[in-house]
């Protein structure tokens, strides 16, 4: 009866089937001891207790497997309790990038360490708080392509060169006004 440790789990039953199988082992052992040669009693005790130490630390190893399977098992699945911490989060969202970038070129890896860096989280979200509003950068665009149009077909009827501050400057009074629209709705509704 050969069994292995990975094949066993730390359980109950598997313990009194491990002691029993030590206990079997340590008679077979003692059995083909006492068949072969006659010995002095001397020998004879010295290869029983060889025997017994044998089959002890055979159940002690098998034991001792069965122990480093279950320990490994509960490091890989924590037992949570409650709702997830801000700690737990960090593990999971740092486990979850090295996957990822395990999977991708070296040039995009480094590129995605860069901007997954907390520095440079914490600076995007930031800016985008606050400069870089959906609704500002919209009004921008929309306020700079209508300032920009009436600008130019009133300069190509009249004949004047645009100097191409036109857009830029059209785009900065719509970010403001978008800004302005955003911070006021704000105020107002209480929604972001």
């Amino acid at each position: 009866m050969s069994n292995q440790p990975e094949n066993l789990s730390n359980t109950p039953e598997t313990g009194i089937e491990n002691a029993v199988s030590a206990a079997e082992q340590l008679e077979k052992l003692t059995k083909s001891v006492e068949n072969t040669v006659e010995l002095s009693p001397r020998d004879a005790e010295a290869a029983t207790e060889r025997a017994r130490v044998e089959a002890l630390d055979t159940a002690i190893s098998v034991e001792a497997g069965g122990k480093e399977r279950k320990s490994s098992d509960e490091q890989k699945i924590p037992q949570r309790r409650g709702p997830v911490s801000k700690k737990q989060k960090e593990v999971s969202f740092k486990r979850q990038m090295k996957e990822v970038q395990a999977e991708l070129s070296p040039a995009k890896r480094t590129f995605s360490k860069v901007i997954h860096n907390k520095t440079v989280e914490k600076a995007s979200d930031v800016v985008g708080s606050t400069v870089a509003r959906p609704n500002a950068i919209l009004a921008g665009s929309v306020f700079a392509f209508i300032i920009t149009l009436v600008v130019y077909v009133i300069a190509k009827n009249i004949g004047y060169q645009l100097s191409g501050f036109e857009t830029i400057g059209a785009f900065i009074v719509g970010w403001a006004i978008g800004i302005v629209y955003d911070y006021l709705r704000l105020i107002v509704t209480g929604k972001k």
